[in-house]
């Protein structure tokens, strides 16, 4: 990348990923031209289920090699319920990639918007703003996701593994730390909650024990533990105590969830998935193929998503335009719900994936002329 030039690879993939993905760059272009002072070169690559049905194939021919060469990839969603590999699993051309660029830290924001729904009753919760980071190459998935080394897979029996390694698990807990001083810098806690099940599983002993080790070159940084089902009920007694929490893959899987549930659902749900080298970016729902080009998708994963690359773009370059340019993005959401100038209709309310879109493009524009 140069200092203000940047390839992106942009993977529409299937469903509402192909509405979700134009709304974002429309919102990124809005930035840019606010902000100025960087441009993204787009290079489009057909992947998914769609694309499979076609060809059968999951990704283009040199796909994954230009996703390699891009400074970000930003993926809208992949996955169709009726279209399936030979072997009966889902199409998911993505998982290759987070494997083969090891994009280990999966960072997961749950935020608290003003009128937008709050399933907790307590006032509190309107003060949720924490990171889920999701270990995304190892951990239960790693024998399913990709590789497909079950040992024992019988008529009676399958087993699958929990693989923890130290050399991903350093890396992985040194993104928390570094990511809770980040965000100390912005006025929160400087929190890192490690949850796991050391108390039952070795797995997780060692992956606690590494937590251990690397927390003390963070002396700055406060650490905390829960175990995974008890950081589940806390997820509804008080989820607006915590900052950053580090854990396993699938555990991270399931309390994102969750913890998405608790501001809004699905819809809400950025994610980024990074690595030492790449970035993938990415709403967490799925395609929804039923509302796919009904103008009825919420579009504001996709976005913040959208968000998190720039953001990321920023740390890797140095560039602060990148930096701002999130900033706006982000506070364009908050004050557009806070105004009730966004009422996506997964939330009941009446604006599709154009009007929710537009409203954040008009917020961006008005920061501009303020």
């Amino acid at each position: 990348m140069s200092d203000s030039s940047f390839q992106i690879a942009v993977i529409k993939g299937d469903g509402i990923g192909i509405d979700v993905t134009e709304a974002t760059l429309a919102v990124i272009d809005s930035a840019q031209q606010s902000i100025g002072g960087f441009s993204l070169a787009l290079n489009y690559i057909s992947a998914g289920a769609g694309y499979y049905q076609e060809t059968g194939n999951d990704i283009q021919p040199g796909g994954e090699e230009a996703a390699g060469e891009a400074d970000a990839i930003l993926l809208g969603a992949i996955g169709l319920p009726s279209v399936r590999y030979t072997d009966g699993t889902e199409i998911s051309p993505h998982l290759r990639l987070r494997d083969r660029f090891q994009l280990y830290a999966g960072i997961r924001p749950v935020r608290a918007y003003p009128n937008a729904p709050q399933r907790l009753a307590d006032p509190r919760a309107k003060d949720i703003d924490m990171i889920i980071l999701r270990e995304s190459t190892e951990g239960l998935f790693y024998t399913a996701a990709v590789h497909n080394r079950c040992p024992v897979e019988t008529n009676d029996e399958v087993q699958d593994v929990m693989r923890i390694t130290r050399k991903t698990t350093e890396k992985l807990h040194d993104f928390a730390f570094k990511l809770a001083q980040k965000r100390k810098r912005r006025g929160f806690a400087g929190k890192v909650t490690c949850v796991d099940k050391a108390n039952v599983f070795k797995s997780m002993a060692f992956f606690r024990q590494i937590f251990d080790e690397r927390c003390v070159n963070y002396p700055d940084i406060e650490k905390g533990y829960n175990y995974v089902d008890a950081q589940a009920l806390d997820f509804i007694r008080y989820p607006w105590a915590f900052d950053v929490l580090v854990m396993e893959n699938i555990f991270g899987d399931i309390l994102s969830d969750l913890a998405g549930g608790l501001v809004g659902g699905m819809g809400m749900a950025a994610c980024g998935e990074i690595g030492d080298h790449h970035g993938l970016f990415q709403p967490a729902h799925g395609s929804a193929p039923d509302i796919m080009g009904q103008d009825k998708a919420n579009p504001l994963a996709a976005i913040l998503s959208g968000a998190l690359m720039l953001d990321y773009l920023a740390d890797k370059s140095g560039n602060e335009a990148l930096a701002n340019a999130a900033t706006m993005i982000e506070d364009a959401v908050y004050q557009g719900f806070e105004a009730n100038e966004i009422r996506p209709m997964e939330f009941g309310g009446d604006m599709g994936t154009k009007a929710v879109t537009q409203a954040v493009i008009n917020r961006i524009q008005a920061m501009k002329t303020a």
